[in-house]
């Protein structure tokens, strides 16, 4: 079953956010949305949560950078 589902609009739906953060989080390394063989972003129920919770971090005062060290780390724990 293929989990990545959801284009960048509809993420935009769910969280209330802008295409262009969403994409700027990407840019960033922050999350990471699968592509479709045309270039199209896909993205699972997993990302939109992790998307939600890097703007909550963000609006806490934590910057890209951080957030980037702690997605790393938690990524070499698993």
């Amino acid at each position: 079953m293929n989990d990545q589902i959801m284009s960048i609009g509809m993420v935009k739906e769910l969280t209330g956010l802008s295409e262009r953060q969403i994409r700027y989080y990407e840019e960033k390394q922050l999350v990471f949305p699968a592509r479709t063989k045309g270039g199209s972003r896909r993205y699972s129920f997993e990302d939109v949560k992790k998307i939600q919770e890097i703007h909550r971090k963000l609006k806490e005062g934590y910057n890209t950078y951080e957030l980037k060290i702690k997605n790393r780390r938690q990524s070499s724990v698993i």
